[in-house]
């Protein structure tokens, strides 16, 4: 009855845990498809291995056996007359089984430990190249810290059950089977005596695996939220500096680091509880084989040689079962990890590139927004029935107050967002139907937040061309007018920028913003803010390159210094997500609306200023 409990409630936690840890396992086993060669391989060193560990034990009950019958002895049965031979012969025959141990424990290492590596680079690198190819919305969602985590640490954690854990539950497994057998062949009834407390400890694994499951789903968790804090925190130095903010920064990454040291301690009390209570059901299984096993040898009932197997056998068979604590602790932490990858792989692509056509070339540039509506899921902002037309190679200027939609055209535009309803061509062609490739080579963005990689200048004017030459990446840093700044630097186009451009200044940045977009000559350059960061005359070196390059493509810009626009073909004002005003500069005035108001304000400040001064 006692068995029949502790059995039927084993299977019911082993049914809690297939709807998480094991549903993760069965997750994984399906993306590492490709890799099942390997595996077996790996599987079946394992298993050879472990049964040439169990080996030994039996030889040396063979041993016993040899020198209490001698000539009566398992050994002189199959042919070896005098103990000294059967000596001889156990000798070589332990020889060869520890170098096979030996040769098999290298090659299962090896296996496991390359199959670890490999799994856990591709892991990352298709976790990577899905997230570039989810949309803009899926970032804004989800912070940076997070995703991190994801796909370093839990990457990591997953490697380290590979490396150990998955070899150790193979072994466990082979040693129950194998000595299980040996055990039942010598004698059924110390077989059963020896198998008593398994249930328990089977019963005792699942039952700590339910507890730990989600304890360790949260230790990831809060492992993402000290990633995101230190993340943010690093990348906002500068900002907790200005503020002397420092002593509360530090405050809220030590609550993130108590919150996480918090969660684990809760895991390492459930999962250190296992081997002190496997260890007790450990003893009464090695208690029951060595006291009826002695009783049954001295009765003449048991082999004196088999008992020792026997004995020496338990702990082989028991002893390994406490180490279920560390393999399900590895397990558990390692699938709450694999959740989160395979998760983000998950992720739906919403912005698909499904294999579309290539723009028409040449690309002449021709812009269409046809009653184009998109709202933001989160705040419901976004943009409503909008229509625009701008031809080939002339200027639209989009303004309006912050959160109006300007922006949000423009991510429609280079398809970071679909739009709900409506449709965008270029050159006639809906942008739906191309190649997110062609499509995004046609455009140069040139942001206000402007993004450097750390590296040299070159690289980062380049980006968009690697393989540019020198001339060509010159030429676009003097047409951004920041060539100059760029021979004075120590290193001139060598000069290493830093982390996201620290090293130079705001201006600085987005003049090489404007070379890396220039550099690339698409037909189409939208310009959001870019001239924000600058100098009056720098502001004005790059107006005047703009007109040059305008007459050769099609420019969108989004600006809120009216100054900078209006020498645009067309304007168009955004006001709730809607085109509320059109047209050039002069007529906006004369029409008196919103541009016109605009405009005096800041006209007004300009002349304020100016008296000021004076």
């Amino acid at each position: 009855m006692l068995w029949r409990f502790i059995l039927q409630d084993a299977v019911s936690l082993m049914s809690d845990a297939t709807t998480s840890s094991f549903r993760a396992l069965a997750r994984l086993l399906r993306y590492a498809r490709g890799y099942r060669r390997r595996i077996i391989a790996a599987s079946a060193c394992s298993v050879i291995n472990k049964l040439f560990d169990i080996a030994p034990e039996i030889l040396i009950g063979v041993a016993i056996d040899v020198v209490v019958n001698q000539e009566q002895s398992f050994v002189a049965g199959l042919g070896f007359e005098s103990a000294r031979e059967q000596i001889l012969i156990l000798g070589a025959l332990t020889f060869f089984i520890w170098a096979g141990e030996s040769l098999f424990e290298y090659l299962f290492q090896v296996l496991w430990r390359n199959l670890a590596q490999r799994l856990q680079a591709d892991l990352r690198q298709d976790a990577y190249e899905h997230a570039q190819r989810l949309d803009m919305g899926f970032f804004e969602s989800r912070s940076s810290g997070q995703l991190v985590a994801t796909m370093n640490d839990d990457v990591n954690q997953l490697e380290r059950f590979l490396d150990g854990g998955a070899n150790a539950m193979i072994q466990v497994g082979v040693t129950v089977v194998a000595v299980g057998a040996v055990f039942f062949v010598l004698s059924p009834l110390i077989a059963l005596l020896a198998f008593t407390p398994i249930p328990l400890i089977v019963w005792g694994a699942f039952y700590f695996q339910r507890k730990a499951g989600p304890l360790y789903a949260e230790v990831r968790e809060r492992v993402g939220d000290l990633s995101s804090r230190l993340s943010n925190n690093l990348a906002g130095i500068a900002t907790i500096k200005s503020f002397t903010a420092e002593a509360r920064e530090a405050e809220r990454l030590r609550q993130a680091s108590e919150a996480y040291v918090e969660a684990n301690r809760r895991a390492i009390r459930i999962s250190s509880a296992f081997i002190p209570v496997i260890r007790m059901a450990i003893l009464a299984g090695f208690l029951a084989t060595f006291t009826v096993g002695g009783m049954m040898a001295l009765r003449g009932d048991l082999n004196v040689g088999a008992y020792g197997v026997l004995v020496f056998l338990t702990q082989r068979l028991l002893w390994p079962l406490t180490g279920l604590a560390q393999v399900i602790d590895l397990f558990e932490r390692a699938m709450a990890s694999t959740r989160r990858i395979l998760d983000l792989l998950a992720e739906p692509i919403v912005v698909r590139d499904d294999g579309g056509r290539a723009l028409a070339e040449p690309v002449r540039g021709e812009v269409t927004f046809a009653d184009v509506s998109f709202r933001y899921p989160g705040s419901g902002e976004g943009v409503s029935e909008v229509s625009l037309a701008v031809p080939a190679g002339h200027t639209l200027a989009l303004v309006g107050a912050t959160g109006s939609g300007k922006s949000t055209l423009i991510k429609l535009l280079l398809r970071f967002h679909d739009p709900a309803a409506g449709e965008i061509r270029i050159d006639g062609q809906p942008i739906r139907e191309l190649e997110l490739t062609s499509l995004r080579r046609a455009i140069g963005l040139v942001s206000q937040d402007v993004y450097l990689f750390e590296g040299p200048v070159r690289d980062n004017i380049a980006y968009g061309r690697p393989d540019a030459p020198e001339a060509d990446i010159i030429a676009a840093a003097q047409t951004a007018e920041a060539w100059a700044f760029i021979q004075a630097l120590p290193q001139g186009l060598d000069t290493p920028v830093g982390e996201r451009g620290v090293r130079l200044s705001g201006g600085q940045r987005q003049r090489l913003s404007l070379a890396r977009a220039l550099l690339k000559d698409p037909p189409i350059l939208v310009l959001d803010e870019a001239t924000s960061a600058v100098d009056n005359e720098t502001e004005a070196a790059i107006q005047r390159s703009l007109k040059r390059i305008a007459h050769q493509r099609t420019v969108i810009m989004i600006a809120h210094r009216l100054s900078t626009i209006v020498h645009a073909d067309q304007i168009a004002v955004i006001h709730g997500g809607r085109v509320v005003e059109r047209g050039t500069h002069g007529e906006l005035l004369a029409h008196n609306g919103r541009y016109a108001a605009q405009w005096r304000v800041q006209t007004g400040e300009i002349e304020a200023a100016d008296a000021s001064l004076a």
